[in-house]
């Protein structure tokens, strides 16, 4: 099969999501010109250009907040729009600027430059911008290792079932200023799609975890967990009591490779479209599971301390219902945990000196 496009740029390209992606499309579809923009302001970033430029993608130093950067001298087909400051912790406690002009203004740019190449767009948006106060009013069970849903919750609440939170959750209330401006770039591109006919999907991701994610407490989770069981550096469960009960499920990159490659392929059945996208109860741990499946992997057990202090605009669990997806696309992801934690610890190992360098 052909790509039905000649040029595609890829925004945050040196990042975790957008270099996995920008690889992928070019070893699938190696007659395609790949491009990967980036600022290289998250440290390990500039590790992907040596990987970017092995694989025939031309990088762009530039940045997405500044509209120059984006006066491209060729003419894009297809941009995938993953660059943000994903953290939900940004501008707690100080300034909101960065994230407010990146993951705002910056979208902004690029459905303009979409808009002047007449381009399509992906754009990965967040789990995030679903309210932290209606998800926690969930009714909440707890075991062993886990928080859980309970099977029977108040019959009034919408976008909510056993298999998690679907589209249709309700948006009212505070979901942190990284899932504001995420939200409000949703808006916006609705808008560009109904305004200057483009064509557009939207994907709003839970975790997303694999190889060539630089880990840290505020985001990349899974990632993190690993490099400290492989470095033998101390860990600590934050909030809820401590008890690393909180649960995530959790999306391999090349699941969301595969998904992305659908919808691409079908822009005009998915355009317009806001879809749900995540590993689902199948694919889904707790802080407490994460630490038993590293703990197998790498053979290295390390401290984890207590901090019973919840953060801001944390959730006990948050589980993704894919059922539009699937229903749309016949897509599920198909790599379990240990099959993600395993690709983690083969690329820690593999890139070791490295990365304990960051």
């Amino acid at each position: 099969m052909e790509l039905p496009y000649k040029k595609i740029l890829i925004t945050g390209g040196c990042g975790f999501v957008g270099s996995n992606l920008a690889v992928s499309f070019k070893l699938k579809y190696p007659k395609v010109k790949v491009i990967a923009l980036d600022n290289l302001c998250r440290r390990g970033s500039e590790l992907n250009i040596i990987r970017l430029k092995k694989n025939d993608i031309e990088f762009i130093h530039g940045d997405i907040r500044s509209p120059e950067d984006l006066e491209l001298k060729e003419k894009i087909d297809l941009i995938i729009e993953c660059s943000a400051e994903p953290s939900v912790l940004s501008g707690y406690g100080g300034s909101p600027r960065y994230v407010i002009d990146t993951n705002l203004t910056g979208s902004i740019n690029c459905f303009e430059l979409a808009r002047k190449n007449k381009a399509d767009i992906v754009f990965l948006s967040t789990s995030r911008v679903y309210p932290y106060g209606g998800i926690n009013n969930l009714k909440v069970v707890e075991d062993d290792t886990r928080f859980k849903w309970q099977n029977e919750q108040d019959e009034n609440i919408k976008g909510w079932s056993e298999e998690g939170i679907d589209v249709n959750f309700p948006l009212e209330g505070p979901r942190s200023m990284y899932g504001a401006t995420k939200l409000c770039s949703e808006i916006i591109l609705k808008e560009y799609i109904s305004m200057y006919g483009l064509r557009g999907v939207v994907n709003r991701c839970g975790v997303i975890a694999g190889p060539w994610q630089f880990g840290k407490v505020s985001q990349g989770v899974f990632t993190l967990w690993m490099l400290a069981h492989f470095f033998k550096k101390p860990l600590k469960y934050i909030g809820f009591g401590g008890c690393g009960k909180q649960v995530r499920d959790l999306l391999h990159i090349d699941d969301l490779f595969d998904l992305i490659d659908l919808q691409v392929n079908a822009m005009a059945r998915v355009n317009n479209k806001v879809f749900n996208v995540g590993g689902g109860n199948e694919v889904s741990l707790s802080l407490k599971e994460t630490t038993k499946l590293c703990e197998k992997i790498s053979g290295n057990k390390i401290d984890i301390s207590r901090e019973q202090t919840t953060r801001p605009a944390d959730l006990a669990v948050y589980i993704t219902d894919n059922k539009k997806v699937r229903d749309s696309l016949s897509w599920n992801p198909k790599r379990d945990p240990e099959k993600i934690l395993e690709d983690i610890y083969h690329w820690i190992s593999e890139n070791a000196k490295q990365l304990s360098e960051l």
